[in-house]
């Protein structure tokens, strides 16, 4: 192969070259404007999603400042309540009866005698509530002067 490298042949081969590079730099014009498109596109979606999330958390934070308000008020609230009268009597009576629960469970010989003292106590509780017992001591205590007050009356009311 023998080549003739003329003036037309150069020429040739330059444009070739030349048009080549015109197609390259065409086609990397039309791919930077494409990635740049992308990118502006991605620029926007960022954007949204940025204020979509700025409004988002700007919600939970003035929901959590109500939450924060709602809560001291509660917790003052409370307080209030657990310093009006009988309440720590109440509150007392709560941790005794923790603490008899606690002491059944863990002392056998306890339990017993206890469960019986207190349903006596109950029942007693019971009477002194529906008025029986204190009508009865009323109507009664004048006749039973002599006797112990209580035992007869506890002998009425095992016959009723």
């Amino acid at each position: 192969m023998n080549f003739n490298f003329n003036a037309e042949t150069i020429l040739l081969i330059l444009a070739g070259i030349a048009f080549g590079a015109f197609l390259m730099y065409l086609k990397s014009f039309l791919t930077i404007r494409k990635h740049k498109k992308e990118l502006n596109e991605y620029k926007a979606h960022l954007e949204r999603q940025m204020k979509i999330t700025d409004a988002g958390n700007a919600t939970l934070v003035k929901e959590l400042d109500r939450l924060k308000k709602e809560n001291e008020n509660l917790r003052i609230s409370v307080k209030t309540l657990g310093q009006k009268p009988g309440r720590a009597e109440l509150r007392l009576l709560n941790i005794y009866d923790s603490a008899l629960r606690k002491m059944m469970s863990q002392a056998p010989g306890f339990s017993s005698a206890w469960e019986i003292s207190l349903q006596e106590a109950e029942n007693e509780y019971e009477e002194n509530e529906t008025g029986l017992k204190s009508i009865v001591g009323k109507v009664f205590s004048s006749s039973f002067k002599g006797n112990s007050d209580t035992t007869s009356i506890q002998k009425l009311e095992h016959k009723n």
